[in-house]
Parts: C-alpha cells; sequence; structure tokens
C-alpha cells in the first residue's frame, strides 16, 4: 500500500471524521480536568506546521500520553478535541526551545505533517483530529490578546473560547473559506503552478472567499483575476478542511466561456490548458516531460480525478 492509496478517490486528507467533538463537556472544567489524567487519554502536540512524534518499534506514533506530552516539553493549556471510542483526545502546543532539545532525540520526531501525511506515516484516519490540534494550537499562539483592548485573554470551554478579563470580550477560532475550482472548457482542463510548488507540478487554482462575497462570485472572479478566464455553470463538489492555518477548501467546478489565458504573475508562475490525455500522465506521474498533477493527500487531486473518471463525454 502506498502513500497514494491513503486517499482514494473522493477521501483527501483531513476529511475522515473519527472523534465525537462531544461539545458538551467543554463547558464542565471539573469533567475535562479528570479526563486528562485517564490512562487512555492522549494528545496530539504542534509546533507551526510539525508534529511530534515518538519513534518505536520502527514506526512512528502521533498520539501521546498527556505525561509524555509534558515530559517532551509540551505547553501544560490542553484543547480538548473530543472523544475517540470513550477516549478522550487533546492538543498541545509546544515551543522552539522544547523542539530544539528534541531534535538531539533518536526516540522522538518533530516533523512537517503535510509530508509524513503524503508519505503515509501517520495513519489517515487520524488525520482529521490532528488538523483540528494544528488548527486550534495555531489560534490560540496567535490570538493571546484581546482584538478589542488588547488584555491578555484567558483560554476557556476547553480551548474553544477566549475571554477578556477587562472588557469582556469573547473571541472564538475562525475558519477561512477558500475556493478552490476545476475549470474545463471542453475535454481541457486549466492547472496553474505558484513558484512554491515542487517543480513540474499543476495544480487547480484557488483564492480566499472575500466579505460578502458568494462561493460562486469568488470562483469566477479568482479564475479571472489569476488567468484571464471568464467562468459559468459553478458547481459545488466537496469540502476539506486545510489547517494552514486554518482554512475550508471549498471544491468547486466551472466551464470556462473563453480560452485565451492572461496570468497574473502576482499569484501564479504559469497557467495553461492540458488535454485529457496529458492530465491523465500528470494524475499518474508519468508525463514525459516530468509534469505532475497535485497530490491525493489535497482535494484538487479529487477534483481531476472526478473528472477523468467522468470521461471524455462529461463536462466539469
Amino acid at each position: 500500500m502506498t502513500a497514494f492509496d491513503s486517499f482514494p478517490l473522493g477521501q483527501p486528507a483531513f476529511v475522515t471524521h473519527v472523534l465525537d467533538r462531544a461539545a458538551h463537556l467543554r463547558t464542565d472544567d471539573a469533567k475535562l480536568l479528570a479526563l486528562e489524567g485517564k490512562p487512555d487519554t492522549r494528545a496530539y502536540v504542534l509546533h507551526r506546521d510539525s508534529l511530534v512524534v515518538v519513534r518505536e518499534n520502527g514506526s512512528s506514533r502521533a498520539l501521546l500520553t498527556i505525561d509524555e506530552a509534558l515530559k517532551h516539553g509540551a505547553n501544560p493549556g490542553t484543547i480538548f478535541l473530543g472523544l475517540r471510542e470513550g477516549a478522550a483526545i487533546f492538543g498541545m502546543g509546544i515551543g522552539a526551545p522544547a523542539v530544539e532539545k528534541l531534535l538531539t532525540r533518536d526516540d522522538v520526531a518533530v516533523s512537517e505533517l503535510r509530508g509524513m501525511a503524503m508519505q503515509g506515516v501517520v495513519p489517515a484516519d487520524q488525520l482529521s483530529a490532528i488538523a483540528m490540534a494544528k488548527s486550534m494550537v495555531s489560534w490560540h499562539q496567535r490570538h493571546g490578546y484581546c482584538a478589542n483592548c488588547g488584555t491578555r485573554t484567558a483560554m476557556k470551554q476547553g480551548g474553544w473560547k477566549r475571554d477578556c478579563p477587562n472588557c469582556k470580550a469573547e473571541h472564538f477560532p475562525r475558519t477561512d473559506p477558500v475556493v478552490i475550482m476545476l475549470v474545463t472548457s471542453g475535454d481541457k482542463v486549466l492547472m496553474g503552478r505558484q513558484k512554491q510548488f515542487l517543480p513540474g507540478m499543476y495544480s487547480c487554482l484557488a483564492g480566499f472567499v472575500e466579505a460578502a462575497e458568494t462561493i460562486e462570485d469568488a470562483v469566477r472572479r479568482e479564475i479571472f483575476e489569476e488567468s484571464g478566464i471568464r467562468c459559468t455553470d459553478v458547481n459545488y463538489y466537496m469540502t476539506q478542511p486545510w489547517p494552514y492555518p486554518s482554512s475550508l477548501m471549498i471544491g468547486c467546478t466551472a466551464r470556462a466561456t473563453n480560452e485565451d489565458i492572461i496570468v497574473d504573475h502576482s499569484e501564479l508562475e504559469d497557467a495553461r490548458w492540458f488535454d485529457r490525455t496529458e492530465a491523465t500522465l500528470m494524475i499518474k506521474r508519468q508525463h514525459p516531460d516530468g509534469l505532475a498533477g497535485p497530490h491525493p493527500f489535497a482535494i484538487a487531486h479529487h477534483l481531476l480525478g472526478r473528472w477523468l473518471q467522468a470521461g471524455p463525454d462529461s463536462i466539469a
């Protein structure tokens, strides 16, 4: 089984929900404290875009006991993620000084989450919970002070809220909507590449939904701004939580009404049309020029794969 097999069509990373979020427990501090002390309780420990894993018996384990997490230097504040088969799962952050110490050890690794997920190091059925932990840890690290008055805020409700003791403002974690689009014209598909992509990689175009904007309008606007292509027939496919730092990728399809590309080089390095044969070779990593489509880890792969699977008579 390869890392590609971990994400069959329609199942990108971060979408497999195995936790009961048990939101009713978030306001019960005594219950959460008791859960922390149970022997079957576990935690994911995150530092920026990386995950702390324990190496044992030739494999890596991402779920740590609370004691393990604290001994490795995790911050004591826990974020209640939910229950898995009755056992509590928490998220915890860890600071840079503690990470530096871990990097010298052979029994612990601090590795970039995306790479581990793509390589199949972390089980696919744990990625949704890890994404939740990563998003929440990042939110707390970036929102420690009240946006209204600047006072240091306090974590509440199992980590799902921060309260300001001065002005009494309540702060909640946010998710940023992002549209990602498969645009077709007949038997061709539009893909682009950003400068930070791996060499030869092309993917679907994407962009943030702006204030007071519909998903459909965001699709049409982003495609036109980045490539000069006008679109119609916008349809929804599926969503993918994307914890970088905390977005929701909204997968859509659209049909182009023109084919003359004008690349916005402030956003993209390149954008071009690919026919079905070429796109098939790219998604299989068999293109003669070394071009490649998006990894199955990402929703873009599934948008493209679904269109290819539908056959030449399909529209987006």
